[in-house]
């Protein structure tokens, strides 16, 4: 079982690691002599923050010994950091003093201290997600956390679709959605994996879960969830769909599009590799709309005292055409499941559930590009978008029958998404 302990020997070690990167930055001795109210030296820190290390280590019932993966070992790392820690002792020499030597100094050190908070927040949640299946009455050792079955992969992209929307699924699939063993080879080799999301319709097994059940079995493209299908229930529909992919694939981004935006797969997969060494992330086209409260309005929110006054604006977060967010924050979202508010439009639900933490939220405009001409204006500039829709429908407005022409006009080419190095 998972054991108190362990995490608070690790905390011990990378609070320690971190005061000592601080501290021991190239102090010449007759300097650190002159130093009052310090009875530690710098290396004496260094060498008890092992200690407490390696005593939480003893004093747990968890095996240190087998290494958690042969390429994702999140307790392996540590001495790693060690490593370079050392690496920046060992660089510094008062002799040798230059302001380039310095502006080095503390480029590595900075880049250490990140390093350590990041392998700290990623066991923090890898041990709640370990705790959360524990609730459930489910044994989860560390060995099993770290040798777990989840399928790796790069972003996990889930369309929205419902089921009368067959029309608009085929439109992807003879677009911008690789199918058959295009898809299975996308998914293999880059670690791309696209799925229309689904639940079940209000009478299970009846003509429309059947009319699903057989399309799977053709395409091999949807993700069940254990969900009654409606329009109003699209909160919940989105912490369902995060709740599932965590628990299937281990993925750094997980994404949520509608099935009448065009994408563009190579551009997508670059810009969020650009955010893939930060922590808890939430990248999309931001805005703070009007919070709605006449219930003739499409977007009406029923709950629209809670923001306010009438007339106040909603709190800043992602359109909910396109969004994604990092695996940490999927996984808050997954352990936190039970809790989370749903409110009437899916896409502040989630700005809501991310709201009080510590988030970056990326405004990222080339996910909102407008049909053509805009977005074929943008290719033509070099400036490909990631995804084009019509804000005047939420959508493109007669996506089954413009999507091709979308395709066509702004679509960045089949070979595109091959040519990104992962």
């Amino acid at each position: 079982a998972v054991d108190n302990r362990l995490l608070l020997s690790v905390k011990k070690l990378i609070v320690g690691l971190r005061d000592v990167v601080v501290s021991w930055h190239c102090q010449p001795e007759n300097q650190s002599k002159k130093m009052r109210g310090k009875p530690f030296s710098a290396k004496a820190i260094f060498v008890l923050c092992i200690a407490s290390f390696l005593a939480g280590s003893l004093f747990t019932n968890q095996n240190w010994t087998h290494p958690s993966r042969a390429k994702d070992n999140r307790i392996a790392v540590i001495p790693h950091h060690v490593t370079k820690l050392q690496e920046v002792k060992q660089d510094c020499d008062p002799k040798r003093e230059s302001l380039e030597m310095l502006w080095e100094r503390f480029i590595k050190t900075h880049e250490a201290i990140k390093s350590l908070e990041s392998t700290m927040s990623t066991l923090e949640m890898e041990l709640a997600l370990a705790r959360t299946v524990q609730s459930n009455g489910q044994h989860y050792s560390l060995e099993k956390l770290a040798n777990h079955t989840l399928q790796k992969a790069f972003v996990v992209i889930g369309i929205n679709t419902a089921f009368s929307s067959r029309k608009r699924r085929d439109s992807l699939r003879q677009t911008w959605m690789p199918k058959g063993e295009k898809l299975r080879k996308l998914e293999k080799e880059k670690g791309i994996v696209i799925r229309f999301v689904i639940g079940h319709s209000a009478t299970p097994g009846g003509v429309l879960d059947r009319a699903v059940d057989s399309e799977d079995a053709e395409h091999k493209d949807f993700l069940r969830l254990k969900h009654v299908e409606g329009y109003h229930e699209l909160s919940t529909k989105t912490r369902l769909y995060f709740s599932t992919a965590v628990s299937i694939w281990d993925a750094e981004f997980y994404l949520k599009v509608d099935d009448d935006v065009h994408l563009n797969l190579g551009m997508l997969t670059s810009t969020l590799a650009k955010y893939r060494s930060k922590p808890r992330i939430y990248i999309g086209c931001m805005k703070s709309g009007p919070v709605l409260s006449q219930k003739e309005d499409k977007y009406y929110e029923p709950e629209y005292r809670k923001f306010g006054e009438d007339g106040n604006k909603y709190f800043r977060h992602a359109t909910g055409q396109l969004y994604a967010i990092s695996k940490d924050l999927a996984a808050y979202i997954s352990i936190n499941s039970p809790i989370l508010h749903r409110y009437a439009n899916e896409d502040v639900s989630l700005g809501s559930w991310l709201l009080g933490l510590e988030v970056e939220h990326v405004d990222e405009r080339s996910m909102c590009c407008g049909t053509p001409p805009d977005c074929e204006w943008k290719a033509q500039a070099g400036n490909v978008c990631v995804a084009s829709f019509d804000w005047s429908c939420s959508g493109i407005c007669n996506s089954v029958r413009r999507m091709k022409e979308v395709h066509d006009s702004c679509g960045e080419g089949e070979g595109a998404v091959w040519n990104v190095d992962l």
